[in-house]
């Protein structure tokens, strides 16, 4: 605590009492006028002080105006100036024109309130005839803080209560506009826009065909797509964002694309049209669970598919499904194109290859791998580098999001703070502004949920050099001792994908340096976990 000098008035013999006059004014308008609502605050408090003269009290020339900033907490220029002019000992009394103007936060004013009894500061409001120099001062003043707390909470669970109403009913509550649909000014609902559709529509078809959040992620943006661009009330243009995981994700998981409307854990028909077919729609939720279930790749079956839904024709960019014929007690294994299945043998050069022969040169490229220091060596620094890659853009993300949730609370307070004040049509545009900021404020949260558990995950999977080589060397002497099963588990946890060239005969096989890590940590009798995957 510091140390007052306690000064003196020579002709009264009284203590001087140093007061400081603070004004706030939520807003910036009409600041540029000759005389505004901070001189009009000022004027007030210092017409107060000089009707104490008698007791002692003196304004302090020092002038702590704070125009344009909310009450609702206390990064505030001049309140931050005025807190350390209390700090050095240079006031012994804080004058206001209402209690409001110092803080409109409960907590905030409690904690302010501290820092002037630390410093043995009292605090006046004129226009209340509050006093925190005698004890009924203080009982009313926090009487009245109360109040006006509960007033603030009982607008803002009425405001939520309103967004839930509308969204039972199918309407859409406000937020940022999304891929596929504008806002209609008039009717405040979802309208079609027939270019953005299509993109969605096809980002679907992407989807379904890559089975890949990763791969689709990446042919968005080489194509160059976004996320949705507009234009605010006030016509700032905002440009949309390219593709990573989490948005693809988030699109493919929107409900309001099949004409509904989500309110919490619940769904209610919408007012707006569809852009995707239901079909489509459950096609791709499915893939979205099988992947999130088995990391996008397919057990093998009984029959001895090692490569199943891990193998695909480089030639037409489509899955290879595993397949065989019998030939009296003879079973006769392949891994055929999809595409040459479906629309004839003469639309793929690949066609056909025979299982037996490329799982097991398969096998042969893991033991080789395992037997090469240097192709370890080089997978781990790939992998390495994919990894502070990957971390970097999920932080610069996570930064992002954080800024724009502390827009949107700033937002929000001034907007509770307006609703206090407003009425009739004024209230409403309130109102439904604050609605869009809740629902906004909701999907940030969401979206930074998952994004910081994207980081732990790369964090958890991240291998060293050391368990990738023990894994690959493990793999030789283990292998001809396990069942079908087993190698057809392992060979689904060690790759990621392989790209078969029928017409040139090269084999691409990426592999998954997590699943080496699982590998590794089963052997010595751990648990392990699965994750992404690199070239090798």
């Amino acid at each position: 605590m510091s140390r007052k000098k306690i000064e003196k008035d020579p002709v009264t013999d009284l203590p001087v009492v140093r007061c400081a006059i603070y004004t706030r004014k939520s807003t910036s308008e009409n600041l540029d006028m000759a005389f505004n609502s901070l001189d009009a605050q000022r004027e007030a408090g210092d017409a107060y002080i000089k009707s104490q003269k008698h007791e002692g009290w003196v304004v302090l020339p020092e002038q702590y105006d704070d125009g344009g900033f909310s009450g609702g907490d206390i990064d505030r220029p001049a309140f931050q100036r005025l807190l350390a002019d209390i700090e050095n000992g240079g006031v012994d009394c804080v004058v206001v024109y209402k209690v409001d103007r110092l803080s409109r936060s409960l907590m905030d004013f409690v904690r302010i309130m501290e820092v002037f009894e630390r410093h043995k500061v009292s605090f006046v409001s004129v226009t209340q005839l509050f006093n925190t120099g005698n004890s009924m001062g203080r009982l009313m003043l926090n009487i009245l803080l109360s109040f006006a707390q509960f007033e603030r909470e009982l607008v803002s669970e009425r405001t939520r209560d309103k967004i839930a109403a509308a969204r039972k009913k199918g309407k859409w509550s406000g937020g940022y506009p999304i891929l596929g649909y504008d806002i209609d000014p008039a009717g405040r609902r979802l309208v079609v826009n027939d270019a953005e559709a299509e993109q969605v529509r096809h980002i679907f078809d992407l989807y379904l065909k890559n089975l890949s959040l990763g791969e689709t992620v990446k042919v968005l943006n080489e194509m160059g797509w976004t996320t949705k661009s507009w234009k605010t009330n006030k016509g700032h243009l905002k440009n949309g964002a390219s593709f990573n995981r989490d948005r693809l994700h988030r699109l493919l998981t929107n409900v309001l694309y099949i004409g509904k409307v989500p309110h919490k854990d619940e769904v209610y028909e919408g007012e707006h049209d569809a852009i995707v077919d239901m079909e489509t729609w459950e096609r791709v939720r499915k893939a979205l669970a099988a992947n999130q279930k088995n990391r996008g790749r397919n057990a093998a079956n009984g029959n001895g598919g090692l490569l199943k839904g891990i193998i695909r024709c480089s030639a037409c960019d489509s899955a290879m499904v595993y397949t065989y014929t019998m030939k009296g007690d003879r079973r006769y294994r392949y891994y055929v194109c999809s595409k040459a299945q479906k629309n004839g043998w003469k639309s793929c050069p690949t066609r056909s290859v025979p299982a037996g022969e490329i799982e097991d040169f398969v096998v042969d490229r893991i033991r080789d791998v395992g037997k090469n220091p240097k192709v370890v060596e080089a997978t781990v620094r790939k992998m390495e580098e994919e990894f502070r890659k990957s971390r970097k853009v999920l932080e610069s993300d996570v930064k992002c999001l954080r800024q724009d949730v502390q827009k949107l609370v700033d937002e929000r307070k001034r907007l509770v703070e307006a609703l206090g004040r407003a009425e009739g049509g004024a209230a409403r545009v309130l109102t439904d502004r604050l609605s869009e900021v809740e629902t906004s404020l909701e999907e940030k949260h969401r979206r930074m949920s998952g994004v910081k558990e994207e980081i732990v995950d790369a964090e958890n999977n991240h291998i060293d050099y050391g368990v990738i080589k023990k894994a690959l060397s493990d793999f030789d002497p283990v292998w001809d001792a396990l069942y079908p099963k087993e190698q057809a588990r392992i060979i689904q946890m060690l790759i990621e994908r392989l790209d078969y060239n029928g017409k040139d005969g090269e084999l691409l096989v990426k592999f998954r340096p997590v699943g080496m890590k699982a590998l590794a940590v089963e052997m010595s009798g751990s648990a392990g976990g699965n994750g992404g995957g690199m070239d090798a």
